[in-house]
């Protein structure tokens, strides 16, 4: 089963380590980063599973935030590429 998710995150000091977050994050799908910490996954990996995934790339005192979304609508700032997310979203 696919699962469109919605990851968020707050990498508190010290450690803030971005770069292995997001490739967690990349690692788990078809993705696409809406915010500097907001990231779009359509990922065959659950809920929990991609919490543990990116949590291991955390420091114990960071936050985060997973999200199982069915449907949503988002609207064009900067003009992100709505018809790739549309199609990433609606792959089986």
């Amino acid at each position: 089963m696919a699962y469109n998710l919605f990851i968020a995150y707050d990498l508190l000091p010290p450690g803030q380590n971005y770069e292995a977050v997001s490739n967690a994050i990349m690692g788990l799908g078809k993705y696409y980063k809406f915010q500097y910490s907001l990231w779009y996954v359509h990922t065959e990996h659950t809920p929990e599973q991609a919490f543990a995934i990116v949590t291991a790339a955390m420091d114990a005192w960071d936050k985060l935030a997973v999200i199982n979304a069915q449907s949503g609508v988002v609207t064009n700032w900067d003009h992100p590429p709505i018809d790739t997310i549309n199609s990433i979203w609606h792959t089986p």
